[in-house]
């Protein structure tokens, strides 16, 4: 009785926290060899593409690489906090379309000739943070599964743009500087590479240096001990939730910045981006595993796969299946030297 006594006190607390915390430098110094199969892997399809093409390896394509990585570079870092504690956002498409068309439309643009200026950047990442605080809530209150009200929400924010958008013209930007700034460079990259590289250390230094980083990891890890322990479970799942949407609605802006026109669609294909990078850097869906830097070199993974499949000529009606083929290829090889600690989810 004395014994149980003791395992269920504070002190019993403490020694389960104790061992949270070693299995947190554990993952920590696993998830340091993660890294070496994907730049392996970056590597051989740098090497390979530029052999069937050299103009791959040119400055201008490296250019147009870093532009296209941007957008999903940015959303991965969401995405990777939210499976980091075994949930999943399915959202992104609907928050960009509602932040996109919303930013546009405070924006210089062709239909509503109105300019908030920074009001207009504050109003959109504002209702993409709404709608990501919104899916955190009804998750962590309310008990619904991630994967269904996250999906919920991407129906909502696809309501909202087409709101938005209406039955009037298509809103294009009038304004010269903002329709080129993302191409623009500094320092010979797009700036819009600049901004996206910025989020991914903001992603970085949650992840590794906050306790909302390291607690969603704990959560995914373990989620009895995280709550046993007392840690502040439902407000570090609102938080990345919370997050997730703020930076969808940031993606949505610059991706509607680069298109230079508003879309209700402005984020299609961009979920079966981030995710499956996420994955492929080794973030478990299950929850408990996984970094940012990991997810970010998933993205270029696929963004370079893409490009380099467009440059070697491959047929446009094979290249999906092409490139679902190479991803599945390069899935299994990330996993499979960690598949004796990797999760599935069921």
């Amino acid at each position: 009785m004395t014994s149980v006594m003791h395992e269920d006190g504070p002190r019993g607390a403490a020694g389960m926290k104790r061992n949270g915390n070693a299995s947190m430098r554990r993952l920590i110094a696993e998830g340091a060899k993660g890294p070496i199969g994907l730049v392996a892997a970056l590597v051989v399809l740098i090497v390979v593409f530029s052999f069937l093409n050299p103009r791959f390896a040119s400055i201008e394509n490296l250019q147009n690489v870093l532009f296209q990585v941007s957008v999903p570079l940015i959303l991965v870092v969401g995405a990777t906090l939210v499976i980091q504690m075994g949930s999943i956002d399915l959202s992104v498409e609907g928050i960009m379309g509602a932040a996109g068309m919303a930013w546009i439309l405070l924006s210089p643009n062709t239909r509503t000739m109105i300019d908030l200026g920074m009001w207009a950047w504050l109003i959109a990442l504002g209702l993409g943070l709404s709608l990501g605080l919104m899916t955190g809530v009804i998750y962590a209150k309310l008990k619904v599964p991630s994967f269904v009200v996250s999906l919920g929400t991407w129906y909502v924010g696809l309501g909202i743009a087409i709101l938005l958008y209406g039955n009037n013209s298509l809103p294009s930007l009038t304004s010269d500087a903002l329709a080129r700034w993302p191409t623009g460079l500094t320092l010979g990259l797009p700036h819009s590479f600049w901004l996206a590289a910025g989020v991914l250390l903001f992603g970085l230094l949650i992840s590794n240096y906050t306790n909302l980083g390291r607690g969603l990891m704990a959560i995914g890890n373990n989620e009895p001990i995280a709550r046993t322990s007392g840690m502040p479970v439902n407000v570090y799942k609102i938080g990345a939730f919370a997050i997730a949407g703020l930076l969808g609605g940031l993606a949505g802006i610059l991706a509607t910045m680069q298109l230079g026109s508003g879309s209700t669609d402005i984020g299609f294909g961009q979920l079966f981006v981030g995710i499956p990078a996420a994955v492929i850097g080794g973030t478990a869906l299950g929850g408990g595993e996984g970094g940012m830097t990991r997810s970010a070199l998933g993205v270029f993974l696929l963004i370079i796969l893409n490009n380099g499949l467009v440059l070697a000529g491959v047929d446009p009606d094979y290249q999906s299946g092409v490139f679902g083929l190479i991803l599945l290829i390069a899935i299994i090889a990330v996993a499979w030297p960690e598949r004796g600690r990797l999760k599935v989810a069921k």
